[in-house]
């Protein structure tokens, strides 16, 4: 008895060793609510990242340890797992979504956490408003302006091209609709209107209805994957004939079997690259999953981790890794290439923008594939909108 006692002593020790020498990271996931089609895939790829550099060394030999909570998109959920990673000690964190991105905003600045969020809300990359929050995507209003450039850039008729927006009713679907208005004006589109369709919808006929009455060119959707499948679906069954301009987490290899023959012709966003596209960083990500085909959203979350990891390093060259040494080395990153797998990264003292490069991609023949990416100036303006 008291040799096994002895021995777990021993083990508890050398687990709580282990532990203390591990920078902790708070990993938020929707695995099981609204968004989870597309939470998984990235929580993944963030996985998959960490996983890799601890296998490589870690930050300057010291792991890092993921702490990962499904908090199924619910805000109070994902304000109970916060208490739980700072009581645990981390000192930066991977987050999700938009409303519980919004409510964590004061308690990450008090508690000094950086946090890199899946929500790409324009106003949380501006740091005068949320001075702990990262992208390794440029914010929706960003990939919005890009898609509509692209649109008007390729458009050959002399006549205003008319637009029109369907969205869900909800801060992540609404946030970059003012600036999206604003800049097709810009532009010279035409607003011929705009309907709400849910994350879960099953059915969009009497919103395309009304659409079609209008009969836009193109229709922003700003949903998911699978609400998306059910408008492009409705909208060939009433022979709309408009393209859609699919936000960042409508775009990914799903929107296939779900929308089937109905989701070819149109254009999405990217803030990376398709799996299994030629770059340089392609080549880890294939070994790791055994060229097994990732959703995008795996490589951008794998891209989150890269970044988020890049920081600590920085900040460990410097001397103590800790939530407000992270920050201020990321804030002195310019230019860093996540090998190929997204569009350079930068972050500023008053900027957090990471770029405002899009990747435009066609749905074409049951695949995604990549046309252009689209570029726009870094506008003082525009930031936090």
């Amino acid at each position: 008895m008291k040799k096994l006692l002895a021995l777990t002593i021993l083990a508890l020790v050398a687990s709580i060793g282990t532990a203390s020498a591990a920078y902790k990271v708070g990993l938020l996931s929707d695995l099981t609510g609204p968004t989870s089609s597309v939470g998984g895939p990235y929580a993944d790829g963030i996985k998959a990242y960490v996983g890799w550099l601890n296998d490589n060394g870690g930050i300057d030999g010291e792991p890092v340890e993921l702490i990962q909570v499904d908090y199924a998109y619910n805000v109070q959920q994902a304000l109970a797992a916060y208490k739980r990673f700072t009581s645990s000690g981390i000192v930066a964190m991977q987050g999700w979504g938009t409303g519980d991105t919004e409510a964590l905003v004061k308690f990450v600045a008090k508690d000094k956490i950086p946090v890199f969020s899946a929500s790409y809300s324009a106003h949380l990359m501006d740091p005068a408003k949320a001075p702990y929050n990262f992208t390794a995507a440029p914010d929706y209003s960003t990939q919005g302006r890009a898609g509509l450039k692209y649109l008007r850039e390729t458009w050959k008729e002399e006549r205003a091209p008319k637009l029109a927006f369907v969205f869900p009713d909800n801060p992540y679907g609404s946030v970059p609709i003012p600036a999206m208005k604003e800049y097709a004006a810009e532009l010279g589109f035409e607003i011929v209107g705009q309907e709400n369709v849910d994350l879960k919808a099953i059915d969009a006929t009497p919103q395309l209805l009304s659409l079609k009455k209008v009969g836009p060119d193109f229709v922003w959707t700003g949903g998911t994957t699978p609400s998306t499948a059910v408008i492009v679906k409705d909208a060939q069954k009433l022979g709309m004939t408009c393209t859609f301009l699919t936000n960042i987490w409508s775009s990914d290899e799903n929107i296939f079997k779900l929308g089937g023959e109905a989701a070819n012709g149109h254009y999405g966003l990217q803030g990376g690259v398709i799996y299994g596209q030629d770059v340089p960083g392609m080549a880890l990500i294939r070994e790791l999953t055994k060229d097994e085909p990732q959703m995008t959203h795996y490589v951008r979350g794998f891209v989150s981790a890269m970044v988020m990891c890049e920081g600590m390093k920085m900040a460990k060259a410097k001397g103590e890794v800790t939530g407000e040494s992270i920050k201020d080395a990321l804030e002195t990153m310019r230019d860093f290439d996540p090998e190929g797998l997204a569009p350079a990264i930068s972050y500023f003292a008053d900027d957090h923008r990471p770029n405002l490069s899009v990747n435009i991609t066609a749905f074409k023949d049951g695949k995604l594939e990549f046309v252009k990416t689209e570029t726009l100036e870094r506008k003082k303006e525009w930031l936090g909108h």
